[in-house]
C-alpha cells in the first residue's frame, strides 16, 4: 500500500464509492490529535492515502473515523491488505464496494463492529 512521498491520485471509480474525505489536518482535528501524530499513524497503520483535487491534497476517507477514533480493526486490516500487495486505490475500492454477502461494504461492516468477517475476507485476498 502506498503511504510514502508518491501517493497516487484517487481513481475515478474510488471517488464515486467514497462518501467523504478528510485532509490530514481535518483528520487530526477529528481524532483530537496533532497533525504530526496523524502523519505517523498513517505511516504506522499503512492507511491508504491518496491525492485529490486540483491541488493534489492528501486525503483519507472520512468513514475511517468514528466517534473521534480510528474505526476498530483498521490497522490490522490495512496490514493484511498491504501484505497482499494492495495499492491504495485497490484497498479503497475493496473497502467501499458493496458486497451483498456481508451485507454492505467492508468498511460499513467494520463501522458496525462486524470486523471478523471482513478480516477473514482480507486474509483470503492477501494470499
Amino acid at each position: 500500500m502506498v503511504t510514502g512521498a508518491h501517493e497516487p491520485h484517487v481513481a475515478p471509480d474510488v471517488e464515486s464509492l467514497v462518501r467523504g474525505w478528510l485532509t490530514l489536518p481535518d483528520l487530526a482535528e477529528a481524532l483530537g490529535v496533532d497533525v504530526v501524530r496523524v502523519r505517523q499513524a498513517v505511516r504506522d497503520l499503512r492507511v491508504p492515502v491518496v491525492r485529490r483535487g486540483d491541488r493534489s491534497v492528501l486525503v483519507v476517507p472520512a468513514d475511517f473515523v468514528q466517534d473521534g477514533r480510528w474505526v476498530k480493526g483498521l490497522g490490522g486490516l490495512f496490514t493484511l491488505l498491504a501484505d497482499g500487495r494492495f495499492e491504495a486505490n485497490d484497498a479503497l475500492r475493496w473497502l467501499f464496494t458493496p458486497d451483498d454477502s456481508l451485507p454492505g461494504s467492508p468498511v460499513q461492516a467494520l463501522r458496525e463492529n462486524r470486523g471478523t468477517e471482513v478480516r477473514r475476507r482480507a486474509q483470503v485476498l492477501a494470499m
